[in-house]
């Protein structure tokens, strides 16, 4: 039999308890104490609980809700609780058999029913509390974006970003107070947006492109002159053929050793959602570099560390692919395979005959695929053109199993 929740978590939209299906509201009602934000209590302040606002810092919520436990404790958020919402965060640190979720409309697919928009074609995003740079990497042709914003300076941001990529003819919509009495609605361009929103919005785009318009792809091969470099980044084609390899995929956590300019775990981070990448690099002007190319592509939550390997491996989160374009040895690797988690997938690429000869060896001893990457790109001789090859890259990669 299972147990009986002791902790609800109720979505509640701008139509307050009026909103709520009867039984979620007979669960607020008969509350002992009620956690949430000010709008939440304000929307609920019919109910006699006690009240408790958010903690401070946010993280203490959990420790909050565990020294409740024992009485009728309701969490209220606002819409779905499970999408870019509190709920989730509970969800993984207290046992999901002692909760019970109550889900309300969310302001998604509010704002999806406003624009008349199918939420099958289209992209959720949240840059609530979170770096705006983010949704830069979803800004394609033709795309259709639903973002859960920061505050009210949060479409400006987003109208610049656009516009400086050759999106600024893009339509946009500033939604707030969906379902209450004080609904309000904001329709501009990208190019010239100037209205003042209130500051809790969701933002609807609609990306239109312009001839010249930046083409970035989420697919990895971004165009080498997209980043800044001193010349020592994982070139375009090599890059793509090395991402492949590495296997981007949902939350995964990649290495990249020897980051470089960071375009190895920058294209890591756009392939997939939630993908992380800690890129570990001793050079502080590639670190700078790096950082850099990161806010400008859409993947700020790049976290680069300084340091030398296989040393500054120690004690970091254990990843599911490694990438060592620098700094590479059998030290090295013995440390990132060891970290490795399984069906983790590890690349290491190589120019120089030195380091060729450490993966030569690396493939007999420990097995893997070993191939030769070479590039040719056509380029004038005098009057004519001629194939002007790139050095090549040896590279190998493996599979923990």
């Amino acid at each position: 039999m299972a147990d009986t929740p002791w902790l609800h978590i109720v979505g509640i939209g701008e139509d307050g308890l009026d909103g709520l299906t009867p039984a979620a509201r007979t669960v607020v009602e008969t509350a002992e104490v009620i956690v949430g934000g000010d709008r939440h209590h304000t929307l609920s302040d019919s109910v006699t609980a006690d009240r408790l606002a958010w903690p401070s810092p946010f993280d203490a919520l959990i420790d909050t809700l565990q020294d409740l436990r024992g009485r009728r404790v309701v969490v209220l958020a606002t819409g779905d609780p499970l999408w870019f919402s509190v709920g989730a965060r509970i969800g993984r640190a207290i046992d999901p058999t002692g909760i019970a979720y109550h889900p309300q409309l969310s302001a998604f697919q509010l704002a999806a029913a406003r624009m008349g928009w199918s939420m099958a074609d289209l992209e959720t995003l949240t840059v609530h509390g979170r770096p705006v740079e983010q949704m830069i990497a979803f800004i394609q042709p033709d795309a259709r974006l639903l973002i859960l914003t920061t505050g009210a300076e949060t479409p400006a941001q987003i109208a610049r970003f656009l516009s400086d990529r050759g999106f600024g003819a893009s339509r946009m919509t500033v939604l707030a107070n969906m379902g209450g009495s004080e609904e309000l609605r904001f329709d501009g361009v990208a190019s010239t947006w100037n209205h003042t929103v209130p500051a809790f919005n969701t933002l609807a785009v609609d990306c239109i492109a312009a001839p010249d318009a930046a083409l970035l792809p989420r697919v990895p091969g971004l165009a080498d002159d997209l980043f800044r470099s001193d010349g020592t980044m994982t070139k375009r084609e090599v890059r793509a053929a090395t991402l492949a390899k590495l296997m981007p995929m949902r939350g995964a956590l990649l290495w990249d050793i020897g980051t470089g300019s960071g375009s190895v775990a920058i294209e890591w981070m756009r392939a997939a959602r939630s993908a992380r990448a800690i890129g570990i690099e001793p050079r502080p002007d590639r670190r700078a570099m790096a950082a850099e190319n990161a806010l400008a592509l859409g993947a700020p939550r790049l976290d680069l560390r300084e340091g030398r390997v296989p040393e500054a491996l120690e004690d970091l989160p254990a990843p599911d692919a490694v990438f060592i374009g620098g700094g590479l040895s059998e030290a090295t690797f013995v440390a990132a395979w060891a970290a490795l988690r399984p069906l983790g997938r590890l690349v290491a690429n190589a120019v120089t005959l030195e380091s060729e000869l450490i993966l030569l060896a690396l493939h007999a001893k420990y097995g893997g695929d070993l191939v030769r990457l070479s590039v040719e790109r056509a380029e004038p001789v005098g009057r004519y053109r001629g194939w002007r090859p790139s050095m090549a890259v040896t590279q190998w990669s493996l599979v923990k199993r």
